[in-house]
């Protein structure tokens, strides 16, 4: 199989982890694809030019980060994280959606930064800042809580990934003043298949 990835992207990154996590490293190559570029060669490969993208072993693609964990995670018909048990509680889920919702936000902050300065929106920067500061907040009260505490889910993975854009590539460091939410992903970040996937 082969997995387009850019590492930058927090939503290949989650791909990456779960190549890790479930043992796959030999059966799935990782290979960076060139995005934002003019007539790139990956457009014939995913004409969206997003990432991630995954070729079976059927020769068959697949996109969205959401779509291929649970792939990759299925292969073994022992999924970890996307248990049974977890798509059917509401409070899990609810977690999960929110912390993709911070995920997105900060990605949205950081590609508006890629911008020209003149291009800009200062509007939707401060949103995009006022937002995770707020979900941020939330975290802080609910990672004492038995869900965040657990064997790691998607949504253990999706917010470790959301903080680590903050801080390397968005507004600034999630976790400072938040010393649950600080405690909680020092906890995540020593997983290896984290260390092993950190963002440049």
């Amino acid at each position: 199989m082969r997995l387009y990835v850019t590492f930058t992207s927090p939503y290949a990154r989650l791909a990456r982890i779960l190549v890790i996590e479930k043992g796959l490293t030999q059966r799935v190559a990782i290979i960076e694809a060139k995005t934002r570029t003019v007539a790139s060669p990956y457009y014939a490969i995913n004409p969206s030019g997003r990432v991630p993208y995954l070729i079976d072993d059927a020769g068959v693609g697949m996109e969205d980060s959401q779509l291929i964990c649970a792939y990759l995670d299925a292969l073994d018909g022992a999924p970890r994280f996307h248990a049974t048990v977890r798509s059917a509680d509401w409070t899990y889920r609810r977690a999960e959606a929110s912390a993709r919702s911070l995920c997105d936000g900060l990605s949205v902050w950081v590609r508006e930064m890629h911008r020209p300065d003149n291009e800009r929106s200062p509007a939707l920067l401060a949103h995009e800042v006022a937002r995770s500061e707020r979900l941020a907040d939330v975290f802080e009260g609910q990672v004492a809580e038995p869900l965040w505490a657990g064997a790691p889910g998607m949504a253990h993975l999706i917010l470790a990934a959301a903080l680590d854009v903050a801080r390397k590539r968005g507004p600034g460091d999630l976790t400072r003043g938040r010393r649950r939410l600080a405690a909680w992903h020092q906890q995540m970040s020593e997983l290896p298949s984290l260390q092993a996937t950190a963002l440049p």
